[in-house]
């Protein structure tokens, strides 16, 4: 009778650090399989044995002082994160654990780019902020629908943001920042030229009116579509919660046991949620279990059922973790496929007994490992594909090198959540030009006579302001990190005036397009605008143009010393949020 690792009258045989088998002979009683290459004590399987044998049937029988191997236990694990089992499946799976074969799939290359998504980029100041951003070298990607207008090098998405449906997530993919210059269409009564120059103008005065959607429809329902369209690609200020009291995935995440039985060890670990264990007395997880060497094992940990989804965390920088120490030395492993046995992306990380502690962990630190072993020319890792996590206490490290605060016997590890997290120090991911005298109408005892128009014709012009002023609210409660610009009557002018910054929604006054468009692309960059409000204008009066020498342009202005002068939280004289 031939050798085989597995058939319909016997259970698998194994020995963990060989592989299957070389040879065998077949003897009157019994069937000797002798595993791998080198030296190794034979596993000896008796049918006659087995009838009369007080071991369970789940167990593989071992000598040369081995443990026996709860082979029940495997099988309940590749059940739980594998579903029902596939008989060839679990054969490829056994045999791959014990050969030390390639993964089965290799992740593929992440194409990584930090994108500015600009709407309303065929406006005044979307125009101009595409154009700042590609002199810069910043790739941007705009909304709209004017090829013609921005060129052939900018990417073209047509969308509404009106109209939920037309905001397709693969538009969003890669993208980074936002500046939104989305805003309700107000022309004369009387008519505008083709190119509007009427309202662009912003000196003279023109009886104005809602040209198109309502500005409820723009400005409130247009931010909340926009701000759910792009709030996973952004990112929030205080990370992306994956595990913890309030998170958990919203109770998708489930966690199981993945120990050294894979390979042939007794190592046992587990995962339970301890609902005062937490440094507030909430509840905690907690990944507790006995590690042992016998049968050539060592190493226990607790990974999830793959996300029905994979969560995209290419908006952050790392995986922070709250845990409570004992000294020893943990992994994570992120994985970035939905296979069983593949590439996982690892960052060992060392704990303070006793003691809470935060531990990030840089995506860039994460390490592309497949049991054990480094693997060089392995895809970088893929933020945006994140399928699984897994926390280990090995013996192991990587490439033969052991854990330096390895024991056998009881461990535990309480972890009270895991998140993505931003680097500080923050930067704002969403501008958006809003507009001087939101707050206005509202207010008691305003002198309508000295207020723009917009203010003394909010509820004419369909309560425009207003329903800005909601779509300020959506953002500040976003927990997106932002920076809301609000300027006064724009202007075809040029950049270069000098300027008033200025806060709590009073001044009046006007400032260029092309100046806004700068002040927007700056404030990306600087963590001194990061979840400010603010009103600018320029010095210069109404009744006086603004120009410029154009062989002699004014520099460009560092508008970091503005920003650092405000204040958070200020979003009118009587109310600061």
């Amino acid at each position: 009778m031939s050798c085989c690792a597995a058939s319909s009258s016997s259970p698998v045989l194994a020995n963990p650090r060989g592989g299957f088998a070389a040879s065998c002979s077949t003897r009157r009683n019994h069937r000797v399989i002798f595993l791998g290459s080198r030296q190794f004590s034979p596993i000896i399987y008796s049918p006659a044995r087995r009838a009369s044998s007080r071991l369970s049937r789940r167990e593989v029988i071992a000598f040369a002082g081995q443990q026996s191997w709860d082979i029940g236990r495997f099988v309940r694990t590749l059940y739980f994160f594998n579903g029902p089992p596939n008989p060839l499946k679990i054969v490829e799976s056994i045999l791959s654990s014990f050969t030390g074969s390639a993964p089965g799939e290799v992740p593929k290359k992440m194409e990584s780019s930090d994108v500015v998504l600009v709407t309303g980029a065929t406006g005044g100041v979307g125009r101009r902020v595409v154009d700042i951003l590609w002199n810069k070298g910043i790739p941007a990607r705009n909304e709209e629908k004017a090829r013609s207008m921005l060129g052939p090098d900018v990417d073209l998405i047509i969308g509404d943001v009106t109209k939920e449906n037309s905001l397709d997530p693969k538009y969003f993919k890669g993208i980074k920042k936002v500046v939104n210059a989305v805003s309700v269409i107000v022309g004369p009564k009387e008519g505008d030229t083709p190119d509007r120059q009427k309202y662009k103008q912003g000196i003279k005065f023109f009886e104005p009116e809602i040209k198109g959607p309502s500005p409820e429809m723009v400005e409130y329902l247009g931010m909340q579509n926009l701000i759910n369209a792009v709030k996973n690609s952004v990112g929030l200020t205080e990370g992306k919660l994956l595990f913890g009291g309030t998170g958990n995935l919203s109770g998708k995440i489930v966690w199981g046991a993945l120990d050294d039985v894979v390979m042939g060890g007794v190592s046992e670990s587990t995962f339970q949620i301890q609902p005062t264990g937490s440094e507030t007395d909430g509840p905690t997880g907690l990944f507790k279990g006995t590690v042992s060497t016998s049968n050539n094992g060592g190493f226990t940990s607790i990974r999830t059922k793959n996300f029905t989804v994979p969560e995209d965390l290419s908006a952050y920088d790392g995986i922070e973790l709250r845990v409570k120490g004992d000294g020893r030395r943990y992994k994570l492993i992120v994985r970035t496929s939905f296979e069983w046995d593949t590439v996982g992306y690892i960052a060992s990380f060392d704990t303070t007994k006793g003691e809470w502690q935060s531990v990030k962990l840089p995506f860039s630190s994460l390490n592309p490992v497949f049991r054990a072993r480094t693997m060089p020319d392995a895809a970088p890792f893929d933020a945006s594909n994140v399928t699984s996590l897994q926390l280990m206490f090995s013996k192991f490290e990587y490439d033969g090198k052991l854990n330096p605060t390895f024991t056998e016997g009881p461990f535990e590890l309480p972890f009270s959540s895991i998140r993505a997290y931003i680097n500080e120090p923050i930067t704002p991911r969403f501008v958006h030009v809003s507009s001087a005298g939101v707050t206005r109408p509202e207010r008691p005892g305003l002198d309508l006579s000295k207020q723009p128009p917009a203010v003394r014709m909010n509820k004419e012009l369909g309560s425009i302001l207003t329903y800005k002023l909601k779509g300020e609210d959506l953002i500040r409660e976003s927990g997106i990190p932002y920076t809301i610009v609000r300027p006064c009557a724009l202007t075809e002018e040029p950049a270069g005036a000098d300027l008033i910054f200025d806060q709590g929604d009073n001044i009046t006054g006007k400032i260029s397009r092309e100046e806004i468009a700068f002040i927007c692309v700056a404030a990306l960059a600087s963590p001194n605008a990061v979840e400010k409000t603010f009103e600018v204008k320029s010095t210069v009066p109404f009744s006086e143009p603004f120009v410029v020498d154009p062989s002699n342009p004014p520099p460009e202005k560092d508008y970091d010393v503005y920003f650092k002068e405000l204040k958070a939280g200020i979003t009118d004289s009587v109310i600061g949020i």
